[in-house]
């Protein structure tokens, strides 16, 4: 089944790639490499998740936070790439999450990027992570996610 068949099938339509709040590009290949900018998870032009985890938002809002900004980083990835279906797998995946003082559950929140990738690819999907605490995120968002994937071919 081809990504965007499988992403419609779990009621996820792929938005245009984001546009960057700042001076960078969403995403660059680099040989059979593609490497996404950090994506935070912005909606329609609105940032969903605003705030701490664990003092604004909680555990599992945290979650659907990383969840969303792994589809935009898809999106970023797509914006280089044209086709989905030419990554053959995710490589790493760091997760940021505005994190409250003394929130420590962040490779809770990171799962909700990591599940996300490993439905979507499968076994491809199946990568090295690290989830980071951090004071603040650009524009208040709750988690900010980048990744690397490998190219086929």
């Amino acid at each position: 089944m081809r990504v965007e068949e499988k992403l419609e099938q779990m009621g996820i339509k792929l938005p245009e790639a984001p546009k960057p709040v700042a001076a960078y590009i969403p995403a660059l290949q680099v040989g059979g490499l593609v490497y996404t900018s950090g994506q935070i998870p912005m909606s329609a032009g609105e940032l969903k998740y605003k705030g701490k985890v664990g003092q604004d938002l909680s555990l599992e809002e945290g979650y659907k936070a990383a969840q969303l900004c792994a589809i935009n980083a898809l999106a970023a990835a797509k914006g280089v790439v044209g086709d989905l279906d030419r990554i053959q797998r995710v490589v790493k995946v760091v997760v940021y999450v505005n994190s409250a003082l003394g929130f420590d559950q962040q490779p809770k929140v990171a799962n909700g990027a990591s599940e996300f990738l490993k439905e979507v690819f499968g076994e491809a999907g199946q990568h090295v992570r690290s989830a980071v605490g951090v004071a603040e995120l650009p524009l208040g968002s709750a988690t900010e996610v980048e990744l690397l994937l490998q190219l086929k071919g």
